[in-house]
């Protein structure tokens, strides 16, 4: 079993920046394969970002590529999202997602793990 734990949500203007961070306790994190989704109300859960078991591979939505950036810290056990330029499409409940598998993975039912969410508002 593995239980992922996300933080660093929160209230930001257009055009900030936010860092969620995603922690990972339970089977050994460097297998897996991890990635970051989002929901917005009345929407569907959407594909954001996804990095490899070693970081050596990232996959980005184009609603976030060049703005977002996801990485890894397999020694802290500890995905990250680096959000910049930040606009109001991007509110949402933001989710991070986490599979024992050696390729990246995109879509949401590809994942095992899941963490509980954090809530980013982007105001106008």
């Amino acid at each position: 079993q593995v239980q992922l734990v996300e933080s660093g949500g929160g209230l930001v203007q257009v055009g900030g920046s936010l860092r969620l961070s995603c922690a990972a306790s339970g089977r050994t994190f460097s297998n897996y394969a991890m990635g970051w989704f989002r929901q917005a109300p009345g929407k569907e859960r959407e594909f954001v970002a996804a990095i490899k078991w070693s970081g050596g591979g990232t996959y980005y939505a184009d609603s976030v590529k060049g703005r977002f950036t996801i990485s890894r810290d397999n020694a802290k056990n500890t995905v990250y999202l680096q959000m910049n330029s930040l606009k109001p499409e991007d509110t949402a409940v933001y989710y991070c997602a986490g599979r024992d598998h050696r390729v990246v993975l995109t879509a949401p039912s590809e994942y095992e793990y899941w963490g509980q969410g954090t809530q980013v508002t982007v105001s106008s």
